[in-house]
């Protein structure tokens, strides 16, 4: 474990039984709420990209856009929603996939990605990989190059890193 990740573990809170018995939820909102471990954080993503010329950064609700929101800005990119069925209001894609704990699908804007362009996928977390692998697919249906699939989160012991084998996948912080 790195200094970094080691500093920003202090600020993340684990709740049991959260959203159901059995899982062990980690609360990024203790360490958002902190500006200068939400810093850290954002830093140390940033230096990672910021030489990668990324078009786009495509994060899924909701708390991923707290971090690729905030990378497109720093990145100078722009940055796409991936959301859940019904909320985005112009003609979308959409692509269903699996979680730990049940099944959803995501949507995008069918005019989001134009060919070609290279795309940061970010997420919060990494569990099963099952929303990040969706949001790959549906930036590939749109013609756009995975660039690198980045996680603030990993839980390692849920081998979801293995689900997204064909792509490069980066996280902060890991989780035995």
């Amino acid at each position: 474990m790195n200094a970094i990740e080691s500093e920003l573990k202090k600020f993340i809170r684990s709740i049991p039984d959260f959203p159901k018995k059995g899982i062990l939820f980690r609360d990024i909102t203790t360490l958002i709420k902190d500006k200068d471990a939400f810093k850290l954080a954002i830093d140390a993503i940033y230096t990672r990209y910021k030489d990668k010329q990324i078009d786009k950064v495509v994060s899924t609700e909701a708390r991923g856009f707290l971090f690729g929101g905030t990378l497109s800005y720093l990145l100078g990119s722009g940055l796409i929603p991936v959301r859940k069925p019904g909320k985005l209001p112009a003609p979308t894609l959409r692509e269903e996939y699996a979680l730990e704990y049940g099944t959803d699908a995501l949507e995008i804007h069918r005019d989001a990605i134009k060919p070609g362009e290279r795309i940061l996928v970010f997420d919060d977390l990494l569990a099963t990989g099952g929303t990040a692998l969706a949001t790959c697919k549906l930036v590939e249906k749109l013609g756009g190059k995975v660039i690198e699939v980045a996680f603030l989160i990993e839980l390692v012991d849920l081998k979801g890193r293995e689900k997204l084998k064909q792509y490069k996948v980066f996280s902060l912080i890991k989780y035995e």
